[in-house]
């Protein structure tokens, strides 16, 4: 018997960029709005999220995007970013790394094995693609996502700014290698 669980790659098309711009505003939503102010919380979710906003990211040659939909419903969904400098020094070529953007299961699908499902995708792709790393920065704040993240051997190489509204936070920047690159 199969599973309901189907991970697929995204269309560029609006119906799918409004389904991400709704989702991406939730999640980010039920995450992050208790412990940041309404209005940075506001500010962040109106610069990010939204139809035409997801839009342009799908039809960036640079991105890619995994959804999850259980019984034709959209659960969760990767960004993914090709050739990512983040965490390099400057001037290190990034060819070869793939940087999760995002990472956003619904609140109430979280703990059901819908974001590791997610994961196993990304490093999937990831060795299809002969990524030698795949990089993402995380909220220092955020314990349960960095102990998800540790769980699948990603490890902290760094740090930069995070803006949320106008809130300058910390991200720590994690990177896992890629068997055998």
């Amino acid at each position: 018997m199969s599973s309901p669980l189907r991970i697929s790659l995204a269309k560029a098309n609006a119906p799918t960029a409004a389904q991400l711009a709704d989702l991406g505003r939730q999640t980010f939503q039920d995450t992050f709005a208790a412990t940041n102010t309404p209005a940075d919380m506001a500010a962040y979710l109106a610069e990010n999220f939204g139809p035409d906003i997801q839009l342009a990211e799908l039809q960036d040659r640079e991105n890619t995007f995994l959804l999850a939909h259980m019984q034709n419903e959209l659960v969760g969904y990767a960004k993914l970013r090709d050739n990512s400098a983040l965490g390099l020094p400057e001037g290190q070529n990034p060819a070869g790394r793939l940087e999760i953007e995002r990472l956003y299961v619904r609140d109430d699908w979280q703990g059901t094995g819908l974001g590791a499902a997610l994961m196993r995708g990304i490093l999937a792709l990831a060795e299809q693609l002969h990524c030698s790393a795949v990089v993402l920065g995380v909220w220092e704040k955020n314990d349960k996502a960095r102990a998800f993240y540790q769980r699948f051997g990603f490890r902290e190489i760094g740090q930069h700014e995070f803006r949320l509204g106008q809130d300058v936070q910390t991200d720590l920047i994690l990177r896992k290698g890629m068997a055998g690159r």
